[in-house]
């Protein structure tokens, strides 16, 4: 049995959404079954835990860790018990998105009540691919009516992206996808991304 855990990551209106179902469509073809593990911030906000209504951001970074963990624990498990050749475990988000909503000492906070290191959360995904925000190359196709859990402007949205490309660029196996193309040829360069990948 083969098991690759991915993380599907970007600034706000990236393409996540869009990109998830390439990847059941491109992979489930190739032979894996292919599983998902949802944005659990999402998950939270429209659930209405949010850091605008827990007593502080931190307090709900600690929240959301907690359950994105857990929630990978489960699908990791899952997987594991299977009779299959060849598992694609995909997240939507990882748990070091979070630190790009967090000030330093936010995240050192986190980490120490979490019982975590910054090393021990990449080694957690066997690659990471990050679809860059609309707002930084395809401004005028940028909108959040299709998230009811974002809020943000075009410009905060580049300085997310900017930030969640920091929390991730150490890890070894960690992938960019522009808008230098149209948006049909951003997921095809991000599935032929993921296939190039689990085929080393």
């Amino acid at each position: 049995m083969t098991i690759k855990k991915i993380v599907i990551t970007g600034g706000p209106c990236g393409g996540k959404s869009t990109a998830l179902e390439w990847i059941k469509n491109a992979f489930s073809k190739q032979g894996y079954t292919v599983l998902f593990a949802s944005e659990t911030a999402t998950d939270l906000i429209t659930g209405g835990v949010a850091p605008w209504t827990c007593g502080t951001n931190a307090e709900y970074q600690c929240c959301q860790l907690t359950l994105q963990l857990e929630k990978e624990r489960v699908f990791l498990r899952a997987a594991k018990s299977m009779p299959k050749e060849k598992i694609l475990i995909v997240c939507d988000r990882g748990s070091l998105d979070n630190k790009a909503y967090m000030t330093a000492e936010e995240f050192a906070t986190v980490l120490q009540e979490k019982g975590l290191t910054e090393e021990g959360m990449l080694s957690d995904y066997d690659a990471v691919f990050h679809l860059v925000t609309a707002a930084k190359g395809a401004a005028e196709f940028y909108t959040t009516a299709n998230n009811s859990a974002r809020k943000e402007t075009a410009a905060q949205a580049a300085v997310l992206d900017d930030k969640v490309i920091e929390a991730w660029s150490k890890h070894p196996h960690f992938y960019i996808i522009d808008n230098s193309t149209n948006f049909q040829d951003k997921m095809q360069r991000l599935v032929d991304e993921i296939a190039k990948f689990l085929q080393q």
